[in-house]
């Protein structure tokens, strides 16, 4: 089973037809939590796995980042998921969503502690233990550092990997937006992360507000964003490149036209 090739998109219903319609596409992401495992699948989605399109589940109620045992029901939904559309991998956030019995409704960034490196690697262990397929992690954007902060991004994500043999869900736009609102080097940052476990990469559009950068998922990729997909695949290339859109859908040709921008930067086929 090999894991998600190419340029994708995030896969949502209200785009289900223009992804459809895009000849070259060879895998897509759909919202673990969007799915039920007892079926039956959306029409869209079970055509594009009909044609053979890799489909990768990504998760973002796990809360790995927490200071509770991640829940068995939702590693046992994902897991499910996965087994439904034969994936090769699952994706989460190192983040968390809940504490104390709250749900914050949004993912939140962890304070860069020893403490939270063992809660996220616990967290992770028992989730893998669960799965059938690897995880690939995700660092989130955050408009904040947290002040008890031990280690830096880099260390943080590095130990993390290291000790739990996860791979890498790499958000180029993430990386943009954190180093863009601390005032720090984006390709420092890809310099020191070991690019060689990149399952694969997201890429998505943010805008300015109130003097940050925010991670919006709804605005075009940024002609920055772009180059730094340009800088991450000269120095190694991920396998796969997905485009995120979650909302402020554009017409169809200017989805097509940002495809064909990452596909361009990252030297991959295009896929429309």
């Amino acid at each position: 089973m090999t894991g998600p090739e190419g340029v994708g998109i995030g896969w949502r219903p209200e785009i289900a037809g223009f992804v459809a319609d895009l000849p070259g596409l060879r895998f897509v992401e759909v919202v673990a939590e969007s799915l039920n495992p007892a079926g039956p699948l959306p029409t869209g989605l079970a055509e594009l796995r009909g044609r053979g399109v890799t489909v990768v589940p990504h998760g973002v109620r796990l809360s790995l980042g927490g200071a509770e045992p991640v829940e068995p029901a939702r590693v046992a939904h994902l897991a499910a998921v996965a087994r439904l559309m034969d994936a090769p991998l699952v994706s989460e956030h190192i983040a968390f969503v809940r504490a104390g019995g709250l749900e914050a409704g949004h993912l939140l960034p962890l304070p860069r502690s020893r403490e939270a490196v063992d809660a996220v690697c616990a967290n992770v262990a028992r989730a893998q233990a669960d799965l059938p397929v690897p995880i690939a992690l995700e660092p989130i954007a955050a408009l904040f550092d947290w002040p008890d902060d031990e280690l830096d991004e880099a260390d943080f994500l590095t130990e993390i990997l290291d000790r739990t043999g996860a791979l890498l869900l790499l958000d180029v736009a993430n990386v943009h937006a954190n180093a863009r609102n601390r005032g720090t080097d984006p390709l420092a940052l890809l310099g020191r992360l070991p690019l060689e476990r990149v399952a694969y990469a997201h890429v998505a559009g943010g805008a300015e507000h109130g003097g940050f950068y925010h991670d919006t998922h709804t605005d075009p990729v940024p002609p920055a964003v772009l180059d730094l997909v340009g800088a991450l695949c000269a120095r190694q290339r991920p396998p796969a490149l997905l485009l995120e859109r979650d909302g402020g859908y554009p017409p169809a040709a200017e989805l097509r036209a940002e495809l064909d921008a990452l596909a361009s930067a990252a030297g991959f086929p295009a896929v429309t």
